[in-house]
């Protein structure tokens, strides 16, 4: 087409395929302003906190974002990768993409790329967007890394990709990838970490627990199905892995405010168990791609310490699927099937 174009015209680069990766986020650094940065982006979304914002907002830049910033900095900095000055989801996520990369590269030769984005922080979702556009992709395949869909992470994530296309002046076509919960060969790459965890210890586990990040029972109630995607894949997980019923138990993590989340709560639940005998425990977090604040310092620091404080006496928690290459082998694949008609 470019040799038709007169002299005077824009440039026009060949056409390719754009695949933009996307994550909840990460702060830029761990001092206050940072973390205030990040923390009045995130808790400022309506589809994470939905209540009014004449209600939300002066509690939210009042209260919490004086106080809070100290307190997740911390916790940050209790989990830092300080060689690259980065949080681990960062670092993950570039080793995600570049694993992808290549896996595109080996299928489609040049014809794909493949990027990531954060729904909050940085890179940006518009600023990925317009770097794929500038590289010629006039397809986007837009990929949440969220196994299970809730408004709260996939639809706001898909909800900032919208936006970003509002913007552009020739908007390139674009495919959203769905929850792929249920998708057999992800929940191989799970159980192959559990087998091999398992096979690491010198004692079996008693119970594992699938600890997935909670959100109010409400929105539940209001027809939201990630509680009904979480409770699947602990199925499935509990059939590939031919574990009996009581050798496995779905609970929630992370509430937030004063409303019900969908229960059991975690770090109650792993006291529980520990109090009714059950001394040797695994957690593994099924619904985070990679791992991250709430599972390198709320599962295995403040969920860990509530199961040794009520007497139990072996936790183990088991590393997200991260970059290992049953994941991103499961991830490739729903990417090609995502793009199937647009590149054979």
């Amino acid at each position: 087409m470019t040799q038709h174009l007169p002299a005077d015209h824009p440039p026009v680069k060949p056409e390719k395929i754009g695949v933009l990766l996307a994550n909840l986020g990460t702060p830029d650094g761990t001092d206050y302003w940072s973390m205030r940065r990040y923390l009045n982006e995130f808790l400022s979304d309506q589809r994470v906190i939905d209540y009014p914002k004449w209600k939300w907002q002066p509690l939210l830049q009042l209260i919490i974002l004086s106080k809070r910033p100290f307190s997740s900095g911390a916790a940050y900095r209790s989990i830092w990768n300080e060689e690259k000055n980065e949080s681990p989801l960062m670092t993950i996520t570039k080793d995600q993409t570049a694993a992808i990369a290549a896996a595109m590269e080996t299928r489609y030769g040049d014809k794909v790329v493949v990027d990531y984005c954060m729904r909050y922080g940085n890179p940006s979702t518009k600023s990925k967007v317009q770097a794929l556009i500038e590289q010629g992709c006039r397809k986007i395949l837009f990929f949440p890394l969220y196994p299970h869909y809730a408004g709260a992470t996939s639809a706001t994530a898909n909800d900032q990709f919208f936006r970003a296309l509002m913007e552009e002046k020739w908007q390139p076509v674009a495919r959203i990838v769905p929850p792929y919960f249920e998708e057999p060969t992800y929940i191989d790459a799970l159980a192959q970490s559990v087998e091999r965890a398992y096979a690491a210890m010198e004692q079996k586990p008693d119970i594992l627990v699938c600890s997935y990040h909670g959100v109010p029972k409400r929105y539940l109630m209001e027809g939201d199905p990630y509680h009904c995607q979480c409770q699947k894949t602990t199925r499935l997980l509990k059939e590939r892995l031919g574990f009996a019923d009581e050798a496995i138990t779905t609970t929630f993590q992370s509430q937030f405010g004063p409303e019900d989340w969908l229960r059991p709560y975690t770090v109650d639940h792993v006291a529980d168990l520990a109090r009714e005998g059950k001394k040797r425990i695994a957690v593994i977090a099924p619904a985070f791609s990679a791992d991250c604040i709430e599972t390198l310092e709320e599962i295995n620091e403040e969920i860990r310490e509530s199961f040794e404080e009520a007497g139990g006496e072996s936790f183990s928690y088991i590393p997200c699927l991260n970059d290992d290459a049953a994941h991103i082998a499961a991830l490739s694949g729903v990417i090609e099937t995502n793009l199937k008609g647009w590149i054979d």
